[in-house]
């Protein structure tokens, strides 16, 4: 029998599954233990009857498969585990057209309630986690009806050999009953087990409103970097008085509209204009993004600075994409896509020219960007939609030919000028669904359908 755990008496639903697995002999089924799944909300209990050792069925649990050719190896593992014997463990068998797994189903779902699902996983001989290892629930109506789209669980949390993921989510409209399903997709030599998995009635997440900010400024005829860089600042004592959270200034702002050069107008970083930046961050309160031109060594890069609301330097990225213009005037390509931690949350940046091609944005969202914020000179605004669209984020961009907008993450504009001298803030819900009446959370798809496994880069050398 395995350990039978229940969460604290405060959880209206829960349960707890403990199991483990064995890698000896591949697949082997090698022994099945108890499972209990209590619930303790008032007038709501749901029960597991215990493994029978003999066939390894379950009277809730089952196994799942499309088709029963690509049906998986499922066993129950009292060898290896977590914390606790026993595991749900997962094989490919051999079979590279493999998918499936197990399923659990709970009743008594309230519509509208939220639900948390935490499960813990490990891989063996698995290339691709993200794609290939699946925790997800599907919600089903008083009819047995699948009710909207499955929610899939793609944030994850190392912890040790183990893998945590988790998931809250609000019962879809109709549901009265949602399926627990564990998966393992194309992994012929692979195995996945799973390990203390929980599911409980759980508060609402709580708002995350943020106030984004974007200006809208081309100054002309100015004398130099110093003059056009107090035009930015009188803009951000603009832009201060509606309190935004952030706010996004334009590409190269040392040089646009004065004949100073990139190489010329390139400082170090932390320099003299972050410097001046970062006074007015701590003054209002508020973070800054700004493009600016970096030197390092004999490198000059296109690059866009994060300064905090302390007024420090927390973050840079230099700019991937150069057009060639850029590369003709001796800048140096970036090499990366960093993500950075705010207060309200994660956002990346791109610049100008990156928004002419997917992967920069898709880097970005997938390491967990909410915002992308985008300095432009140029471009177009469709483009910035189908990066917000694409990837399910929002994005903020300040341009001089190309929209000063912002976008939600279903690619709808919010705001959106080329008049200079216009400065807009927003408030967004980084906590806020958007739903696809077809396809559900997309954002949640876009994680566990993207194929990385995939080399672009070799596609791209063949030629026939």
């Amino acid at each position: 029998m395995g350990r039978i755990n229940a969460l604290p008496s405060t959880s209206v639903l829960a349960g707890i599954v403990r199991h483990s697995f064995s890698a000896a002999r591949g697949c082997l089924l090698l022994s099945l233990a108890g499972l209990c799944l209590s619930c303790l909300a008032e007038g709501f209990k749901v029960e597991l009857k215990d493994f029978d050792r003999t066939d390894g069925t379950s009277a809730r649990w089952t196994t799942w498969a499309p088709r029963e050719e690509i049906k998986p190896r499922c066993f129950v593992d009292s060898v290896h585990f977590r914390s606790a014997p026993d595991a749900l463990a997962i094989c490919g068998n051999g079979n590279a057209a493999e998918y499936g797994g197990w399923v659990y189903p709970i009743e008594n779902i309230k519509a509208g309630r939220y639900y948390r699902l935490t499960a813990y996983y490990r891989t063996e001989s698995v290339q691709y986690e993200q794609r290939q290892v699946v925790a997800r629930l599907t919600w089903f109506d008083q009819q047995g009806r699948q009710v909207g789209q499955a929610d899939h669980a793609y944030e994850t949390s190392v912890e040790g050999e183990w893998k945590r993921l988790m998931l809250r989510v609000p019962a879809l409209d109709q549901a009265v009953r949602v399926n627990l399903e564990l998966r393992l997709g194309w992994a012929p030599q692979g195995t996945v087990w799973w390990d203390d998995i929980s599911f409980e009635e759980t508060a609402p997440p709580a708002p995350r409103v943020i106030r984004v900010g974007s200006v809208s400024l081309r100054p002309r005829d100015t004398a130099n970097k110093e003059a056009n860089l107090n035009v930015f600042l009188q803009a951000l004592d603009e832009i201060a008085k509606d309190r935004p959270d952030i706010v996004c200034l334009g590409e190269a702002i040392p040089v646009v509209g004065n004949s100073e050069t990139s190489v010329g107008a390139a400082e170090e970083i932390p320099g003299p204009i972050t410097s001046r930046l970062g006074e007015r961050a701590r003054q209002h309160r508020m973070y800054i993004v700004a493009g600016l031109f970096e030197r390092e060594g004999q490198a000059v890069y296109n690059t866009a600075v994060l300064i905090d609301r302390q007024g420090n330097v927390v973050g840079k990225y230099r700019k991937v994409y150069l057009p060639r213009e850029e590369t003709d005037a001796g800048l140096t390509p970036g090499m990366a896509y960093p993500v950075f931690t705010t207060d309200f949350g994660k956002i990346g940046i791109m610049i100008c020219w990156d928004a002419e091609y997917v992967d920069p944005a898709r880097a970005l969202a997938v390491q967990g960007a909410e915002i992308i914020f985008v300095p432009a000179a140029g471009g177009y605004l469709i483009q910035l939609q189908a990066r917000a669209l694409e990837n399910h984020v929002y994005l903020v961009s300040s341009g001089y030919d190309v929209e000063t907008a912002i976008i939600n993450p279903q690619g709808e504009v919010l705001h959106a000028t080329r008049e200079s001298g216009v400065y807009k803030t927003i408030p967004i819900d980084l906590q806020e669904r958007f739903m696809n009446p077809w396809l559900g959370d997309m954002r949640p798809r876009f994680h566990k359908e993207i194929r990385w496994d995939i080399p672009v880069a070799e596609l791209a050398d063949r030629h026939d």
